[in-house]
């Protein structure tokens, strides 16, 4: 639950012609993370025209499911086998003449759409003409000695307009009023037109475009519009009926399809990492986890019958970068661990933090936001919003819980003090004595850091970083002898002597490492050695100093209730607990996401960054598309 799990890296020597079946069960294995690295001498790529037909295969077939077939669950036989090369070349041809009558048919759907709209849109248009009873060609003729124009201005324009057209022999008819906007036509001498539109462009005219189709009678437009929408709408139940034969016809053997490019996924899968071969054998490499390697075996031996040659071994230290990390979380924990890989995966070998990421990151919530009655809402909103938010609703639940819980231990319900007991203390009225407890829990949580790094690399093999470096024990024996000095210095304890000699061996250590590291000449090396000894212990304190936010916002908290209650306590009743209600909610909602923010930072820069890489590679089995991960 701590580190990945042992690996071993497997190189499988197989027939090429048995490739995709070899792909196959692997993905059905579960545990397969196919890599590169394949033996010498094996220069071809196999799978490459595999791949290649697969994807022409899964590209036409996804467009056929979508416009012509169906999603339904796809059942995948226990005792399938993955289609060859020729299979799925010849599948290819089928899909791309299918594809074909399905996309003239789904034309021919879209046309039908598209004269469907333009109907609508010439009934819209039609609606607002229908008041006038005139045969439109004839009153939009362009031979006529007469410019007629139809549309609509506002209505408190209209008396205005019409009495400054009537001065050019223009003369305005009303046959429509709908809302603010007055439908009109417009008629006038052609050789003034120009005039006519530079008044009716002042006025906001909107020109009401009158298609081709409309250029009649109304009525006979009326007519003619509804013989286009029986005609629409019988070409419609044609081209659903085509469609539906082409579905009826063509549905047995698209399941089929979807079955073999399921099949042949896989392979095509493994090709990326890179399926290496030469004359009629092709090799895969890949890790699985160590205490698979029986059953991997147990599972080629009963499809292939000794016809596989393969090869299991330890990770080598130089590649140890490049494995991948598989690492198995208990339910409750799972919930964190996006927000430990949102700042990384760990390395393979490499100490996961996703388990005291989880209880500090709550403790520091906790600390710092702690109310019974503020941890209560974010319970109850946990659980309210459980499915929109996930798996992040335990995240917000457990939150809650330890919210209330230091809530409890202030003394604290929706700011009030005087409500509950402390069980603790109150961080009001012992501010000093929270700042020192943490203080104190950000030496410990740097200790652990330190003692991690320490470990992690001396797994990783750098023995003498782990040992003397900064971030190594030596490191950590010069923090604790430095703590203990300045708590001596500070009456918390009476350690100095042997606190600041264990302190100066511990920087001498680290100096002697740097001086060592530092391939310069004298002057440079004495500079470097300075400067990086002093960051040491820069770094270590001023990474302690920042876990003192945790008191200051548990400070903040409390401090931001009183303010509230002051601003409250001059107005009315009704004032009084809309203010306390308002407060309360400003509280949960800004200073709540604020000490979510701040937790979380403290885990990232003063936690993580110390032993956390978080560039590791994530274990992705091969696996058949139908099937759930076992991993």
């Amino acid at each position: 639950m701590l580190r990945a799990e042992p690996l071993l890296k497997i190189q499988l020597l197989i027939l090429a012609s048995e490739a995709p079946d070899a792909a196959l069960e692997l993905a059905r294995f579960g545990v397969f993370n196919p890599t590169s690295g394949s033996p010498d001498g094996l220069g071809e790529s196999p799978a490459e025209a595999y791949r290649e037909a697969w994807l022409d295969a899964e590209s036409r077939l996804s467009k056929l499911l979508e416009q012509c077939g169906n999603s339904s669950t796809l059942v995948v036989p226990a005792d399938a086998a993955a289609p060859s090369l020729a299979d799925l070349q010849e599948l290819n041809v089928w899909l791309k003449e299918v594809w074909s009558a399905c996309l003239a048919c789904h034309e021919g759907e879209e046309r039908i759409a598209d004269e469907s709209k333009h109907l609508d849109s010439l009934e819209e248009t039609l609606s607002k003409l229908e008041r006038l009873n005139v045969d439109l060609a004839h009153l939009l003729r362009q031979d006529s000695l007469l410019s007629v124009n139809i549309g609509s201005l506002p209505a408190n324009g209209l008396k205005r307009v019409s009495e400054a057209l009537s001065m050019t022999g223009t003369l305005v008819t009303q046959f429509d009023h709908v809302g603010d906007q007055v439908f009109a036509v417009i008629a006038g001498p052609r050789g003034r037109q120009e005039e006519v539109r530079g008044l009716l462009a002042q006025a906001g005219w909107r020109e009401l475009p009158v298609p081709e189709e409309l250029r009649t009678h109304p009525q006979a437009a009326r007519s003619w519009l509804e013989a286009e929408r029986i005609r629409i709408s019988q070409l419609s139940g044609a081209e659903c009926d085509v469609m539906g034969a082409l579905r009826e016809n063509f549905a047995p053997r698209l399941n089929e399809a979807r079955l073999r490019v399921a099949l042949a996924r896989p392979l095509a899968e493994a090709a990326l990492a890179g399926v290496r071969g030469k004359g009629g054998l092709a090799a895969l490499a890949g890790w699985i986890p160590r205490r698979q390697l029986n059953a991997l075996r147990a599972t080629l031996e009963t499809r292939f019958h000794g016809r596989y040659w393969m090869e299991a071994r330890q990770p080598d230290p130089h590649e140890a970068a490049d494995v991948p990390s598989l690492v198995r979380y208990p339910g409750w924990l799972k919930p964190f661990v996006p927000l430990v890989k949102s700042y990384g995966v760990p390395r393979y070998g490499e100490f996961d933090p996703a388990l005291p990421f989880a209880f500090t990151y709550l403790l520091l919530f906790g600390a710092m936001f702690g109310d019974v009655g503020h941890g209560g809402i974010i319970l109850l909103l946990s659980i309210l919003f459980a499915r929109k938010l996930g798996r992040f609703s335990w995240v917000g639940a457990s939150a809650g819980v330890v919210s209330m819980l230091f809530g409890m231990l202030y003394g604290s319900i929706f700011g009030y003090e005087d409500i509950i007991q402390p069980v603790w203390l109150s961080p009001l009225h012992n501010p000093v004595y929270v700042l020192s407890v943490a203080v104190a829990f950000g030496v410990a949580f740097i200790v652990f850091t330190l003692l991690v790094n320490a470990r992690n690399k001396w797994v990783a093999g750098h023995r003498a970083e782990a040992v003397f470096d900064s971030t190594g024990l030596a490191g950590l024996i010069f923090y604790l002898g430095a703590v203990g000095g300045l708590a001596s210095v500070a009456g918390a304890a009476d350690v100095a002597q042997p606190a600041w000699m264990l302190a100066i061996f511990g920087i001498v250590i680290v100096a002697g490492f740097k001086w060592y590291e530092a391939k310069a000449g004298l002057g440079e090396r004495i500079l470097v050695t300075a400067i990086e000894t002093l960051e040491t212990g820069i770094n270590l304190f001023s990474n302690t100093l920042s876990f003192m936010r945790v008191a200051a916002f548990s400070l903040n908290h409390v401090a931001l209730a009183l303010a509230i209650f002051t601003l409250a306590a001059g107005l009315s009743v009704a004032g009084h607990w809309f203010t306390i209600a308002l407060g309360n909610v400003v509280i949960i909602v800004l200073e709540g996401g604020i000490v979510a923010i701040q937790a979380l930072r403290l885990m990232y820069y003063e936690g993580f960054s110390r032993f956390f890489s978080g560039d590791g590679i994530e274990f992705v089995p091969l696996r058949l598309e139908t099937e759930r991960s076992k991993v």
